[in-house]
């Protein structure tokens, strides 16, 4: 992509003379350019921190998986400039995305994620797909975040309050209100979130990928009633 060739460039010009400064800063950022390229806004989050989360909240519910300021919903961008700057900043940082702005992001369980994928190759759905560690898969959709009949609004809190993450392991809906983790980004177990299809991907309608994942979140067994949120 043209915009993050030439701010990797300006990358590489203003470290060049830096201690420690290497291509991995460049790739991450030419990674993160293509996601706010794609339309994906984006802001700073925690890190690890060794085996905890950089933000030192002691026990804190998602270590190195929320954003660094409460203002994320203002801060995220997808202006070039903007993402070079943080990232110069805090070369360590990972990012997050908003949801229900551009795009929505279809949360489920690894292991139904690796059957949905092969399911939506077959049918030809495409989109772009990250994978969480060995833990999580997120779909991204085209978002339902502003339609026009607000009987069809749907909040979107869980990752504004992390604390309930872990009580929510089933399908998770993340639109207006919401955010996930967008690659790169490393996790304190030492895996990472990495793209398994890219953000070039067109968005496909998220009620057509919601079909399969539901289908394959109860073929696993993870979608018992309480466990089912958007958020």
């Amino acid at each position: 992509m043209e915009t993050s060739s030439r701010w990797t460039s300006w990358w590489r010009r203003e470290r060049r003379d830096r201690p420690g400064a290497g291509g991995d800063a460049a790739a991450r950022l030419d990674l993160l350019l293509g996601a706010a390229g794609a339309g994906f806004p984006v802001a700073p989050a925690a890190h690890p921190a060794g085996h905890r989360c950089s933000c030192d909240r002691v026990g804190c519910p998602a270590p190195a998986q929320h954003p660094l300021s409460f203002a994320w919903q203002s801060q995220a961008t997808t202006d070039a400039e903007q993402v070079a700057r943080w990232l110069d900043r805090e070369p360590e940082a990972n990012f997050v995305t908003a949801t229900g702005r551009a795009h929505d992001v279809l949360d489920v369980p690894a292991e139904a994620g690796v059957l949905a994928l092969r399911r939506l190759d077959a049918l030809g759905v495409g989109g772009p797909v990250a994978a969480v560690g060995a833990d999580r898969y997120l779909f991204f959709t085209a978002t339902r975040g502003t339609p026009q009949d607000e009987d069809e609004w749907w909040t979107s809190a869980l990752d504004s309050t992390p604390d309930t993450v872990s009580e929510h392991p089933g399908l998770r809906w993340h639109c207006r209100g919401s955010y996930t983790l967008v690659p790169p980004a490393a996790l304190p177990d030492g895996s990472e979130v990495r793209w398994l299809r890219g953000p070039e991907q067109p968005l496909p309608d998220p009620l057509r990928v919601l079909d399969v994942l539901t289908d394959a979140c109860t073929e696993v067994g993870a979608v018992a009633q309480e466990q089912w949120l958007i958020g």
